[in-house]
């Protein structure tokens, strides 16, 4: 019995389709166009935001994670997400991602105006990637529903 018995293997147009959903949310997520953001979303896709082990967010339904990313909107004046390396494997996607964003606001947690982080890093499963909206630069994001 082969190892890959009963299973698909990944084929080139699911990749591409994937990868090409990933970089229109990063473009909508760098014009702050939280409609385009949610554009690929199928209605119940969860959303779970993981840093240092522990779960900071989670939001269940596109209602809740639009409400939320509208929000987030008033956060910075400007900001950018930059894809530096993206691995896929069967059913996710790993992403490196460059980030840098000026606040629109003072955060309690003592942040300056500018923040910047090279390689930031997202989880990415079935095919979907989550924006970063909390102020911690290095995390683990893990959501599926993807159309």
């Amino acid at each position: 019995m082969s190892i890959l018995e009963g299973k698909a293997l990944m084929q080139p147009n699911i990749l591409n389709d994937r990868t090409n959903k990933i970089f229109r949310y990063v473009e909508a997520y760098n014009k702050m166009d939280v409609e385009n953001m949610i554009a690929d979303f199928a209605d119940d896709f969860t959303f779970q935001n993981v840093m240092n082990d522990e779960q900071t967010m989670y939001l269940q339904g596109i209602e809740g994670f639009k409400k939320q990313a509208v929000e987030a909107l008033s956060y910075f004046s400007e900001r950018e997400q930059s894809i530096e390396t993206m691995t896929h494997t069967h059913n996710s996607t790993e992403i490196v991602i460059n980030y840098k964003a000026i606040a629109a606001m003072d955060f309690p947690s003592g942040l300056g105006d500018e923040i910047n982080s090279k390689a930031a890093e997202k989880q990415v499963s079935s095919q979907v990637i989550a924006p970063i909206t909390c102020l911690n630069i290095r995390q683990k994001v893990n959501y599926s529903g993807l159309i």
